[in-house]
């Protein structure tokens, strides 16, 4: 028998292409633009499968899973959502939805998920979670952040040993303590260690703790980091720095769950999630004899590597606000800043990642007295010249090649070297474009955007994306 989708989406132009998509794999389709039409057809049974939209005009989804699972608890539910958050993935992975989509999304990859949780097995739904903060330590709507967001949703309901790499300053520690935070263990303790911190003679005393007179200055027992984080999450941050002899021993306690302190006998037993993070290949520290290769695939049961800032520039805007908002939380000024300041932030190559931006922008907020940080600020800040950032098209260029090889010229002066260009050269260039043609079509319908989508022979929700990743100011009734 075909099996039958149910759409809910408040938004027409996407119920027609879900049903003309869906409709085109072979399955048949219910469209509805209300939460409680869902509700009637799931409730009396209609459905094989749920695709939904989390806000609705009438209820918010979130709030109608439990009782969808509650009367059918083997409907697998695909929820869709703009609103492109962990809190988000999190919360639809908790409310027992079988798989979270970021919008927009790629609608290839929405019907190969609808196969697949057609064909899976049914499963109990999830507990949902005591409690859920506002406040989510990761920033960002970018693909790549999304596509962390997913993957930390479906580890919460696990103890799975993770693996983070990344380069320093990519916010390693805080999906630690998300998955600590939001997992199974959140009523336990978290304890983080960073190896690189710690003398290497002392690190096995410092994990494993030690005896009375084990060594000197021993003059009594002294617990370590196993014992602290018992019931909770050990995170041992750049573990490519431990030692031979002290991978030999937290070896043992992934493979049989157990240790002895330094100078002690008796072995312990543990309870402990081990969360380990580098920013170090440790591959290649295998080929070189400084990482024990066993130890490295008990650490590695999921592997999960965080993107760079700069392959997240995206992500910039909002970082800002972010750290702009705590700062005006610890006592600053409250401050904006201008979307040609934000361009230059997001041409910076960021090699300290997100921690060189939070200190960027803390350090802006407390030094000067601008109630705006402008371009000129930031120019200064990052030491670079203000019109070699300059965001607009040179004026008077015959053609829009001519424009593009002065702007890469531009760019090339930027980086220094001759000869060569800056990576991701696409993703610099492209905004350079979209954002005046985008502003112009927005100023032309005063600010109407689904006859500027027109214009421009884009989906209105593509343009809305491409609004608030570009940060293009939307006025309307413009004269």
């Amino acid at each position: 028998m075909t099996a039958t989708i149910l759409v809910a989406d408040d938004d027409a132009a996407i119920r027609t292409v879900l049903n003309q998509a869906l409709g085109r794999a072979g399955y048949q389709v219910r469209a509805t633009g209300t939460a409680s039409t869902l509700w009637n057809w799931v409730s009396a049974g209609e459905g094989d499968l749920v695709v939904t939209d989390v806000i609705m005009p009438d209820e918010n989804v979130f709030d109608l899973l439990p009782r969808i699972k509650k009367v059918r608890p083997d409907l697998p539910i695909i929820v869709m959502s703009a609103q492109n958050t962990l809190l988000t993935a999190i919360t639809a992975n908790e409310r027992g939805a079988y798989e979270y989509l970021p919008k927009p999304f790629d609608l290839n990859e929405l019907i190969a998920i609808a196969g697949r949780a057609l064909s899976a097995p049914r499963k109990a739904p999830r507990r949902e979670s005591e409690s859920a903060e506002p406040e989510m330590p990761l920033i960002g709507r970018s693909p790549a952040m999304q596509e962390i967001y997913r993957v930390l949703a479906r580890l919460m309901g696990t103890e799975l040993t993770v693996l983070i790499s990344g380069e320093s300053g990519t916010g390693k520690e805080l999906v630690a303590r998300a998955l600590h935070d939001y997992g199974r263990r959140r009523n336990g303790p978290f304890v983080a260690v960073n190896m690189a911190a710690i003398p290497r003679e002392l690190i096995e005393s410092d994990l494993f703790g030690y005896e009375k007179g084990a060594f000197t200055g021993a003059t009594s027992r002294g617990s370590g980091r196993f014992e602290q984080a018992e019931g909770g999450t050990l995170f041992l941050d750049e573990i490519g720095d431990m030692p031979l002899e002290a991978q030999t021993r937290l070896l043992r306690v992934l493979q049989q769950g157990e240790y002895t302190t330094v100078g002690g006998r008796q072995l312990l037993r543990t309870n402990v999630r081990i969360i380990a993070a580098t920013n170090k290949d440790l591959r290649g520290l295998i080929a070189q004899g400084l990482f024990r290769e066993d130890l490295f695939y008990r650490l590695n049961v999921v592997p999960l590597r965080l993107p760079p800032l700069r392959e997240r520039s995206d992500d910039i805007p909002d970082l800002v606000r972010h750290f702009l908002r705590q700062a005006a939380e610890a006592g600053l000024a409250q401050k904006t800043i201008t979307p040609e300041a934000l361009d230059l932030l997001r041409r910076h190559r960021w090699p300290g990642n997100v921690r060189e931006l939070e200190n960027l922008i803390r350090r802006v907020a407390a030094l000067y007295a601008d109630e705006t940080i402008s371009a000129r600020i930031v120019a200064g800040e990052l030491a670079v010249p203000l019109d070699v950032q300059s965001s607009a098209l040179p004026a008077g260029e015959d053609t829009i090649s001519g424009a593009v090889e002065r702007h890469l010229n531009r760019l090339l002066a930027q980086t220094g070297r001759e000869g060569s260009l800056p990576p991701n050269l696409y993703d610099l260039v492209l905004p350079e474009f979209e954002k005046p043609l985008i502003s112009m079509c927005l100023a032309v319908t005063r600010g109407n955007q689904i006859k500027a989508a027109e214009l421009l022979g884009m989906n209105r929700n593509t343009l809305r994306k491409k609004i608030r990743e570009l940060d293009i100011r939307v006025v309307r009734g413009l004269k």
